[in-house]
């Protein structure tokens, strides 16, 4: 349950009104997220803007890798939300998501490449408190991925840090995605 209640359609602006149709139509649900932050419309605004232009523009990687760390984010925070749609992100794309079972052993499993493996390292160093990066991390990655690659992985981290703590501090949890209960997302 939330710790504050998300806007209502019944209670949203115009465009509030039109950025959860937009919502609806491209994930089959309103956003719970959408609806709290609904609650300062600037920010919203700010946040709407900043998530199309991250989606337009982090295609470097190979989706793989990009949802492979923002989902590992997901659950070293414990944001059961961001979990949910990453699945349900993951599963649109044609990805694996029966492998994100074996992510917590993810240093050993067949499940996982070995630039995916240092990808989830990778996650889990930024996401540590204090952040426990390496020189070595970072140029292997380099190596592998170019600076441009590594830029895209390091903000798609860094943001997916910001979503699910933002969702979790405000006590947002799983929506349904990957369970059906709540919506039938529409496939790409």
């Amino acid at each position: 349950m939330p710790r504050i209640p998300g806007v209502p359609t019944s209670g949203a602006n115009l465009l509030t009104k039109l950025i959860y149709r937009f919502s609806q139509r491209r994930y089959g649900a309103v956003l719970d997220p959408l609806t709290v932050i609904a609650h300062h419309r600037r920010l919203m605004m700010a946040a709407a803007v900043s998530e199309l232009a991250v989606e337009k523009t982090a295609t470097r990687l190979p989706a793989n890798l990009r949802e492979l760390a923002v989902y590992r984010v997901a659950t070293k925070i414990g944001c059961s939300w961001c979990v949910d749609f990453g699945t349900m992100l993951q599963r649109n794309e044609g990805l694996d998501i029966d492998r994100l079972q074996h992510i917590d052993d993810y240093r050993t499993s067949d499940a996982y490449t070995e630039v995916e493996r240092l990808v989830i390292a990778y996650a889990d160093a930024m996401t540590e408190q204090p952040v426990q990066v390496t020189d070595e991390q970072v140029v292997e990655l380099d190596r592998r991925l170019g600076h441009e690659g590594l830029v895209e992985l390091t903000h798609m981290i860094a943001v997916e840090n910001q979503r699910t703590r933002f969702n979790h501090a405000l006590g947002l949890t799983a929506q349904g995605f990957t369970s059906g209960e709540a919506c039938k997302v529409p496939q790409r």
